[in-house]
């Protein structure tokens, strides 16, 4: 068995505790970013797709936080098979910050993983915000926004059908 974890980083690193009040007028204490790491590497949807990395090496350094999610027995072959197999449906094109983003690829990672999800303050968090009047104004910004990036594309995986080396 292997321990599954989440990293969470906040992209605002602090902004967002501090400003939503005034601008949102309710308190949201981050922008989250998540990847899920099990067997010693991290994965995560960014700016490639489907990427993964050494635990917190992405662009943004080490996470603000760390959750354990649960324990896998899924075989590491099987698991990497399933993020090739997820890769059309996390592909930059299909990037959207609100709707498609990396905390719903950490979202179903960790329940195919463990059969328990990321915690819900990280899921919500778009429907929280674009339920204010200001979150509904910005959406149209946010849309165009993509994620992170700094790791190798899991569809790197396929072709050589071995695990990540980081």
């Amino acid at each position: 068995m292997s321990k599954v974890q989440v990293h969470i980083y906040d992209l605002s690193k602090g902004l967002a505790a501090q400003l939503s009040p005034l601008f949102l007028g309710k308190q949201i204490n981050g922008i989250w970013h998540t990847g899920i790491v099990v067997r010693g590497t991290e994965y995560f949807f960014g700016g490639m797709g489907i990427e993964y990395c050494p635990p917190g090496g992405t662009i943004l350094g080490p996470p603000d936080k760390i959750e354990d999610i649960g324990v896998t027995e899924v075989p590491e072959d099987l698991f990497y098979e399933y993020l090739v197999d997820l890769g059309p449906q996390f592909t930059p094109e299909k990037y959207n910050l609100l709707d498609h983003n990396c905390n719903n690829f950490s979202n179903e990672v960790a329940q195919f993983l463990t059969g328990n999800p990321i915690p819900s303050y990280i899921t919500n968090l778009p429907a929280e915000v674009l339920a204010t009047p200001f979150g509904a104004q910005l959406r149209p910004f946010l849309e165009m926004m993509s994620g992170p990036g700094g790791g190798t594309p899991v569809s790197n995986l396929q072709d050589s059908g071995s695990a990540p080396q980081n």
